[in-house]
């Protein structure tokens, strides 16, 4: 696979934080799709510079990884971008995205993840999914709530995912990249915010520590009931020849062959 399409299928982005050189390895040893080294909210400001030298120090062309830089506007950002050009870079992902200048060069270097965590960002959702370079759209759902002064429950953000599913998909984009789950210790409540997730078209989701992986893993895979059915589905529609066939009461038509299709894609 091309960086580009690895960052399409990854379901699991395990988050590393990148002054814990310690933890590099065992991240990449995890089990999940892809790792981020967080130079962002995981590094207090005194220990960017250091940071930026453990991952100089780490990058190798056989461990590619993700790199979440700081923001746009901070002090950091030219030199995590200097960083970022380094050959074990695969791409990097972009904190508070909005649409302009600043993520289209970046986009232009690295397969960008654009992670949207501000009301500007949320204004500008489909240029910045038509972004040449933009790979996948992410949220920040924590920062998101907070810019818009909403509360803490997590589903207050539900409406903004469903605009960044209709974004990704009118820019051909893989399904957006759910933000964190704060808890690694109440694994049924990361499986509940994978499976509502899922339900509005995500396909992903950031994860804090290893604990996560499983659930997040098994959550946006299809079940065994939804490959059975995909399977009777695409059989009645081969069996008749085009006319209209109604299998367990209900119509089988194009709708229904293709998100039969879907899932079957995703198992394969």
């Amino acid at each position: 696979m091309t960086p580009s399409e690895r960052i399409a299928a990854a379901r699991t982005l395990l988050f590393v934080p990148a002054d814990r050189p310690d933890r590099f390895d065992k991240a990449l040893a995890s089990g999940a799709d892809l790792v981020i080294v967080d130079l962002e909210d995981a590094v207090a400001p005194a220990n960017k510079a250091q940071a930026r030298a453990n991952i100089a120090a780490w990058l190798d062309a056989t461990k590619p990884v993700l790199i979440r830089v700081n923001a746009a506007d901070s002090a950091d950002f030219a030199a995590d971008i200097a960083l970022t050009t380094h050959v074990g870079v695969m791409g990097l992902v972009i904190p508070k995205a909005i649409s302009g200048t600043a993520l289209a060069n970046v986009a232009a270097t690295k397969p960008t993840v654009a992670l949207v965590e501000s009301a500007e960002g949320v204004v500008g959702l489909a240029a910045i999914a038509a972004t040449p370079g933009v790979v996948r759209l992410a949220i920040g759902a924590i920062d998101l709530a907070g810019d818009l002064v909403l509360g803490a429950e997590d589903f207050l953000v539900d409406p903004i995912r469903l605009q960044m599913t209709i974004a990704s998909r009118l820019s051909g984009l893989a399904p957006p990249i759910d933000g964190v789950t704060p808890t690694f210790t109440d694994l049924a409540r990361v499986s509940a915010d994978v499976a509502r997730t899922r339900a509005l078209g995500f396909g992903g989701k950031l994860c804090i520590h290893p604990a996560q992986i499983a659930s997040v893993r098994d959550g946006f895979a299809p079940t065994l009931q939804e490959v059975e059915w995909a399977r009777r589905m695409l059989a009645a529609d081969a069996g008749s020849g085009g006319a209209a066939v109604s299998v367990d009461g209900a119509m089988v038509d194009k709708p229904v062959v293709d998100r039969a299709r879907r899932i079957l894609d995703a198992v394969r």
